[in-house]
Formats: C-alpha cells, structure tokens, sequence
C-alpha cells in the first residue's frame, strides 16, 4: 500500500510540475509603466499545438471606458471589444520558450512579434517590432 501511495505521490507532483511550466492558464497583465494590473489573458492550446490567448478580464479606471473596442486595431479585431478579444494569437513551444506568434496591444491597436518565457511563478511576455522591444510580466492566477 505504501507503494501505491509514493507512486501517486510521484505523479501528482510530475503533474503539477509540468502544469506550472507552460503558459496554460490565466494570468495578470502587469503595467510596465505603472506597475498596475490592466487584465487577465486566459492562455489556451488549440488543437493545432498552438497558443493563443484573450482577454477575460479588464481592470479599469472609475474614469475610463468599462467596455472599451479596439478602435486603432487594422484587422479582423478593428471596432472589436477588448473583452474576449484574442490578443496572442500563433504561439509555438520551442524548448523553454514559446514564439513565432503575435500579440496585439488593444490601446494603440499594433500587433507586434511576441516571444514568452517563464520565470518562476512569472510570464516573460515580449513584443518586437523591428528591433525594438518591450517586455511585461504576467503573475499566474491560480
């Protein structure tokens, strides 16, 4: 029986492990220059392998727009609502980090390469264009 219990044991923890190493899941976007909460982004795999990733959340200002569209965006999400909008869209594991896919910023409407890592209990979200970039990071919702 103690067998039993060590081995369930083992694969509970493997399990919980590799859950904590992937970007599946919700996690709150952090403001790079305020330092606040903007949103949560439900990070999903499709069937294809990719990731991609939407708003379920905002965190808004009494004063701001409860329901904001990305009114700057250029395609399909143009006029859309912020809330349940596909923002990450085309992201592919490759080793620790995932890449190759965009993510959108709904404020100013560009959509910019992106490359994910995590660190700890953190996302490492960074968006290129050319050979600028910035980078956020993403606290995990349990």
């Amino acid at each position: 029986m103690f067998k039993f219990y060590l081995f369930f044991s083992f694969c509970f923890s493997v399990v919980l492990l590799s859950a904590q190493n992937t970007i599946v899941g919700k996690w709150k976007t952090i403001d790079d220059n305020t330092g606040k909460p903007k949103s949560i982004v439900e990070i999903v795999k499709k069937p294809d392998g990719k990731y991609v990733g939407k708003v379920i959340k905002l965190f808004r200002e009494p004063n701001e727009d409860q329901d904001p569209v990305c009114e700057d965006c250029t395609d399909d999400r143009k006029n859309k609502k912020v809330m349940g909008m596909e923002i990450i869209r085309g992201m592919v594991a490759s080793g620790s980090e995932y890449k190759s896919g965009t993510i959108c910023d709904p404020k100013n409407g560009k959509v910019y390469d992106c490359k994910m890592w995590i660190e700890g209990d953190k996302l490492q979200v960074r968006g290129y264009l050319l050979f600028f970039f910035r980078t956020q990071t993403w606290e995990r919702i349990q």
